[in-house]
């Protein structure tokens, strides 16, 4: 089997060790890095992101074969740094100020990987300061915000507003997701989209920087 098909078939089903395994065989191939990452990585996230949509995969098989992307993608990051390969866009990630939850924001994280986005993630309790210093310090096309508790959603309006009196807010794109956030709330705060999933996050975002 064709060693891309074989990084394809590996991490759709989550395969860690096999995928990087799998990776590794493709960088000693000489298969160009920007290959193995659109061909190979790109290619099984998607359909990764397909599976969930139609309900034959659910958040831990996502889970396992975002995994198993980003070990073969640790193997890849260096080479494609020295190629000078551009991500598709840089997306600065956090889940606000006063929530320590994380699963949801490290899958969402993973998924953008696995689509090609360079993700700063910024961890869990991350304050409006960490959101500005980060956004002044990586100029990404986009911040994303997650929250699980209705006592710290009211957290990311803030973050809004503190993007707005820097004067950074129509320089980044904003995204939201979590349980207790809406699409409604997204609204209400001035978010420029909302996500109910990881896999609908990436579609998002290659949305609000015109990629889709």
């Amino acid at each position: 089997m064709d060693i891309l098909q074989t990084i394809y078939r590996e991490i759709v089903e989550g395969n860690q060790v096999a995928a990087k395994e799998a990776v590794q065989a493709a960088i000693d191939a000489n298969i160009p890095a920007e290959v193995i990452l659109t061909d190979g990585m790109i290619a099984a996230m998607g359909e990764v992101g397909r599976l969930f949509e139609q309900g034959e995969y659910f958040v831990p098989e996502m889970l396992v074969s975002a995994k198993s992307m980003q070990l073969g993608l640790n193997l890849l990051r260096p080479l494609l740094v020295a190629q000078g390969i551009e991500p598709v866009g840089k997306v600065v990630m956090g889940t606000v100020k006063g929530d320590l939850h994380d699963i949801g924001k490290n899958l969402v994280s993973m998924m953008l990987e696995g689509a090609g986005f360079e993700v700063i993630d910024l961890g869990t309790n991350t304050t409006e300061e960490k959101f500005i210093n980060a956004v002044n310090q990586h100029q990404p096309q986009l911040i994303g915000m997650s929250a699980m508790l209705t006592t710290t959603m009211g957290n990311m309006r803030h973050v809004i507003t503190a993007l707005e009196t820097a004067g950074l807010r129509q320089k980044v794109g904003v995204m939201v997701g979590g349980a207790p956030v809406t699409e409604n709330f997204a609204k209400q705060i001035g978010a420029d989209g909302y996500a109910p999933d990881a896999s609908r996050a990436v579609v998002l975002a290659r949305g609000l920087i015109g990629l889709e």
